[in-house]
């Protein structure tokens, strides 16, 4: 004991690199799942193939199972097509600013449909898993309540808009909507869409939280509207050129 204090007391100051390693492993392990969930939730929020799809192979020797009903796959189509709805709200940066009810999980509406949607995400049968009748029957009502908890949440938001803001926040969001367009118009000079859209996520912060997906496809549309040549550096003046 006396021989492993005498070592900590001449080499104490190996805690730290020591410290240093272990956080930074404790580190990039939480940003590894960080990175996971992301790209989950991303994945999530692909547009969802249509419906169908082959069941996989049956392993060499073992029964094939039986493909599911034609019953089974219009339940499995409707909810595709509510998802596809929800994702025009989630990934259009312009209909977030108009109805931001839609993306704000605080509302009850919102948060009605959210949890909706999480029991018919659960119960949906994994490509080429067929349903017994009671599964079945589970799983098309979760899919109906699914799809009326969107209905009365989208009406909702249509009806009531940026009612939830006040009139100087309201003036910040139809600001952000003009911005929008410049942001996107291919008439307009490279810097005055940079410019645009710097301008766009200033005046939505704090009042509406685009996703990561949103301002990706944002992002992306810009630089696709953005002509060849935009983004290379303007040219160095000349000395002795007139400033």
């Amino acid at each position: 004991m006396t021989e492993l204090l005498n070592f900590l007391g001449h080499y104490w100051w190996l805690a730290f690199p020591v410290f240093g390693m272990t956080m930074g492993a404790v580190n990039a392990r939480v940003k590894h799942r960080e990175v996971t969930a992301r790209r989950r939730h991303r994945e999530q929020l692909e547009l969802i193939r249509a419906q169908g799809g082959s069941a996989a192979p049956a392993p060499t020797g073992s029964v094939a199972l039986p493909a599911p009903s034609d019953g089974q796959q219009r339940v499995v189509a409707a909810q595709d097509a509510v998802t596809h709805r929800w994702l025009e709200y989630e990934l259009d940066a312009t209909k977030l600013i108009s109805y931001p009810a839609m993306s704000d999980g605080r509302q009850p509406l919102t948060a009605a449909f959210l949890r909706a949607k999480k029991v018919a995400d659960k119960l949906r049968p994994t490509e080429g898993e067929t349903l017994s009748a009671a599964q079945l029957r589970e799983y098309r009502d979760a899919v109906t309540d699914y799809e009326v908890a969107f209905d009365v949440a989208e009406r909702d938001a249509r009806r009531v808009k940026d009612a939830a803001f006040t009139p100087d926040e309201r003036k910040r969001l139809d600001t952000a909507k003009q911005l929008l367009t410049v942001a996107t118009d291919q008439a307009a000079t490279p810097n005055e869409r940079q410019l645009a859209y710097k301008r766009v996520r200033e005046e939505l912060d704090g009042l509406i939280l685009l996703s990561d997906e949103a301002v990706d496809v944002l992002e992306k549309k810009v630089a696709l509207e953005l002509p060849r040549g935009a983004t290379a550096p303007p040219a160095a003046t000349a000395p002795g050129s007139a400033g």
